[in-house]
């Protein structure tokens, strides 16, 4: 790894996540993390401040496991509340992905992403993380229950926090947006870019190509 040109490790197994990264044109690597999520909180929380604890959890498992590399971790989360409230985790059936999904229609929610870029863990040491969060506002249009239905019989939302996918077939449902599209997606990507910058990292100065070696194994 040079200065201009760092080798990121990206520790998630998020599909939309490995596409995103590979937009930063650096060389890359998919490692996942072992760390295992709690159960969605059933009560108000500080969401911006959940969301980079669950980035750094993620992160600094991988890089106390690799010991060497720049770890960057994300999680996301909707809420229909602004900073403070009851996150919209990922729908566990179809009815919990209806009951979502009737609850953001016609109305605006929040998307909130938390990202840690991880140094490289010294021995004996903890290295100081980077830490930052994206906000998002999302508007729905009104959806009729029938639509709600048909959505989620594509089973795309099964897998993805607030029970859409805004990049995939819910895109007609989403009426306007304010802040990072990408972050809705699941890693903003004008974000990530300031953390390497403050790492010292010149990530827009490396080769326009992208590189991937992937290891999605347990170790």
């Amino acid at each position: 790894m040079t200065r201009n040109a760092p080798e990121l490790i990206l520790a998630s197994s998020s599909p939309r996540r490995r596409e995103l990264i590979a937009l930063l044109g650096l060389p890359y690597r998919i490692i996942a993390s072992r760390y295992e999520e709690p159960p969605a909180p059933v009560e108000t929380v500080s969401l911006p401040r959940l969301v980079m604890q669950l980035a750094e959890y993620k992160a600094s498992e991988v890089a106390r496991r690799l010991g060497t590399g720049w770890v960057l971790g994300a999680d996301t989360l909707v809420s229909l509340d602004d900073e403070i409230g009851i996150p919209l985790g990922k729908p566990g059936c179809e009815e919990e992905a209806i009951r979502m999904l009737e609850q953001l229609s016609g109305r605006s929610h929040y998307v909130f992403t938390g990202l840690a870029l991880i140094p490289p863990w010294p021995e004996g040491g903890r290295p100081d993380p980077i830490l930052s969060v994206a906000r998002t506002r999302v508007w729905f249009r009104e959806l009729s229950e029938t639509m709600i239905e048909d959505y989620v019989a594509t089973g795309e939302p099964m897998d993805k926090a607030g029970g859409y996918g805004a990049q995939g077939l819910a895109a007609p449902l989403i009426e306007r947006i304010d802040g990072d599209f990408h972050n809705v997606v699941g890693l903003p990507l004008c974000e990530v870019g300031r953390m390497l910058e403050r790492a010292g990292l010149d990530w827009h100065r490396a080769p326009r190509r992208i590189q991937m070696a992937s290891d999605l194994s347990p170790q």
